[in-house]
């Protein structure tokens, strides 16, 4: 008799496999935005402000203690950077889409906002140690036209950052005995004190991230 689903029989080539693992990565990083999204619209949408009398609210939760290195082997720390309202992503190097995208992107949006472009740093914090230096960090971030911080440290290091911030990554295996990295896809936008603002998620209107990068400086 003949199988009336030969397609199924069908081994996938390697290249429609990663094409899929990438799919699904897609899918895990649009819900993950998607739940963020909700709550902090919640925090900072219309008619909302974050609250210094919600110790306990997510806005709170955000940011802290961190020790990091900077391209030059300086170390910077979250005192460091207070003092200067900035923008803190976290991804690396090798990333295929998601960070040069959003770094792209923060980079026109300063560019746009003119003098007041000045008034705000732009830091990127890569999650993988394994295969990003600081020097390399530091490579990468040149590419992009615009002054950014970047840094990375220990895979300890790292660990504290990322939870001082709320932020995801995960290591994903490939084939050739490698990896990729899902990680949180946006940016953190902090006051002058380290506080959470708000967040520009990915594929965000550029209006409405320009809109928020005015009132942090403001």
């Amino acid at each position: 008799m003949t199988d009336p689903f030969p397609e199924l029989e069908e081994e996938q080539t390697p290249e429609q496999r990663e094409a899929g693992q990438k799919t699904f990565r897609m899918i895990v990083w649009l819900f993950v935005a998607l739940a963020a999204g909700i709550g902090l619209f919640a925090l900072f949408g219309p008619g909302q402000q974050a609250s210094s009398d919600l110790p306990a609210s997510y806005a709170d939760s955000v940011g802290g203690p961190f020790s990091l290195t900077a391209a030059d082997g300086s170390t910077v720390t979250d005192q460091t950077l207070k003092g200067k309202p900035f923008a803190i992503f976290f991804g690396y190097t090798r990333c295929p889409d998601v960070c040069p995208t959003t770094l792209a992107s923060l980079a026109r949006l300063r560019k746009q906002m003119g003098e007041d472009g000045d008034k705000f740093q732009i830091v990127f914090v890569s999650v993988d140690p394994g295969h990003d230096s600081p020097e390399d960090v530091g490579r990468y971030v040149d590419l992009f036209g615009t002054p950014i911080i970047g840094l990375t440290g220990s895979e300890e290091e790292i660990i504290r950052a990322t939870k001082a911030y709320r932020a995801f990554y995960q290591k994903v295996p490939v084939e050739g005995d490698d990896y990729t990295i899902d990680h949180t896809a946006s940016v953190y936008l902090m006051d002058a004190d380290g506080k959470l603002q708000s967040t520009i998620a990915y594929d965000e209107n550029p209006e409405t991230s320009l809109a928020k990068l005015r009132r942090l400086v403001g």
